[in-house]
């Protein structure tokens, strides 16, 4: 054999052994990101509480219903206080609704609250069918969620807002801020990153817990992700520093459109809440 044919195998080699690791096993290589989450004015009782985060589940055609079921069974041997979800519960197809019961009944119950927010692909074709939101909205609530759609609710003394999805055009921030008490503590869930640019936040002061990206799912080693669907491409994935004394976590998410990833490893974040 001749260098230049033990270079073009060992680099077939390479090829096939990276397909495989981007296409089987990344994908389900779920990481639990364990971090503090402080807020200003926290209630004593909720100090050292478990909130937990999961985003982009895209359940459907591309991502295993095995593999959903597994995760949600990880988060509810957590025994996490809050469950907090941010956004695509689907990735739309025409038989999404049969599928659903198998994997959401498992979706995991909580101590406390279980909330969750809509992303772009829960409004199905081209983010412009509100009736399959709607329906999406109906059917979790028999799991034990409940969905925000730019509301807030109180969770012992702990007020989260919710907004409903920007590509989906149902985003709204006067009713957030109309119900929401600036003195309390309060932390904000809004699927597209995107959103934290708007000039709408006014006062608000803290935490937005976010997802979309999927970290960009594909990201070479030490360089950006060549594609992100968001317009502010800063906007990858984990902690960002924002204005107005305001700060954003970014969720890479449990699923995956494509069913590809490399060093973009899916995620759950297990956040303890601390006293800011």
């Amino acid at each position: 054999m001749t260098r230049h044919e033990f270079l073009k195998i060992m680099s077939l080699a390479t090829a096939a052994g990276l397909g495989l690791y981007t296409g089987l096993v990344e994908p389900h290589w779920l990481e639990f990101v364990r971090r503090p989450l402080s807020i200003r004015n926290l209630p004593l009782n909720l100090v050292g509480y478990t909130l937990v985060q999961i985003s982009d589940i895209h359940m459907g055609l591309y991502v295993d219903d095995n593999y959903i079921i597994s995760v949600f069974n990880m988060i509810t041997d957590l025994h996490p206080d809050i469950l907090i979800f941010t956004g695509d519960f689907i990735t739309y197809h025409p038989e999404v609704f049969t599928q659903f019961p198998s994997v959401y009944k498992f979706f995991p119950t909580v101590r406390l609250a279980t909330l969750a927010i809509l992303g772009n692909h829960d409004y199905g074709p081209e983010w412009s069918h509100p009736d399959v939101a709607d329906r999406i909205v109906q059917t979790v609530q028999l799991y034990g969620v409940t969905v925000l759609r730019n509301e807030v609710v109180d969770v012992s003394g702990l007020q989260i807002a919710g907004f409903d999805d920007w590509w989906g055009n149902q985003f709204q921030a006067e009713p957030v801020w109309v119900a929401l008490n600036p003195n309390g503590a309060m932390l904000a869930l809004s699927h597209n990153p995107d959103t934290v640019d708007l000039p709408v936040w006014q006062n608000y002061q803290g935490w937005i817990l976010a997802g979309h990206t999927h970290g960009g799912q594909c990201k070479p080693p030490f360089l950006p992700p060549p594609i992100l669907p968001v317009s502010n491409q800063r906007y990858t994935a984990g902690e960002f520093v924002l204005s107005g004394n305001r700060q954003m976590y970014i969720s890479r998410g449990v699923g995956h459109l494509l069913p590809v990833r490399f060093n973009v490893r899916p995620e759950v974040t297990v956040f303890e809440l601390r006293s800011a």
